[in-house]
């Protein structure tokens, strides 16, 4: 599977298991395993740097497994073929994902002028709640 230039992931890399799906489809559902999951040893992998590593760990949440696979389950359609070919778009969109450099935050000051206006509001703010005690007679 060719993720881009660089990348490509060998066919042997990825796992694929094909269990029983749930919800409608009649008797279908009872004798045809259509659900795919498929497992990519990430951690493993020859073909990825390791800042790609660290990013789709992070990107993959709970799909990350411990001992460094990526897991993806999918049962939308009725079909194995398709399933198996969303799964595998899923895993080359999550790897794309994962090579874009995240640009870096530049922290910014707020301006003199907004600071001025903030604090003035504060004080309106404090006068007009000083105001709000009891009366004295």
């Amino acid at each position: 599977m060719k993720v881009n230039d660089q990348i490509t992931i060998e066919y042997w890399e990825v796992t694929e298991q094909f269990t029983r799906s749930s919800g409608p489809g009649g008797q279908n559902v009872n004798k045809v395993s259509t659900a795919v999951e498929l497992r990519f040893e990430a951690e493993r992998s020859p073909n990825l740097p390791a800042p790609v590593k660290t990013r789709l760990r992070r990107l993959a949440g709970q799909k990350w497994t411990k001992d460094g696979a990526v897991v993806l389950f999918v049962q939308e359609t009725r079909s194995q073929a398709r399933n198996r070919d969303i799964a595998r778009e899923r895993l080359v969109e999550l790897i794309r994902k994962a090579v874009e450099v995240p640009k870096r935050r530049r922290p910014t000051r707020p301006t003199y002028g907004s600071v001025k206006r903030r604090l003035k509001e504060k004080k309106v703010r404090g006068e007009v709640k000083a105001l709000r005690g009891k009366v004295e007679e």
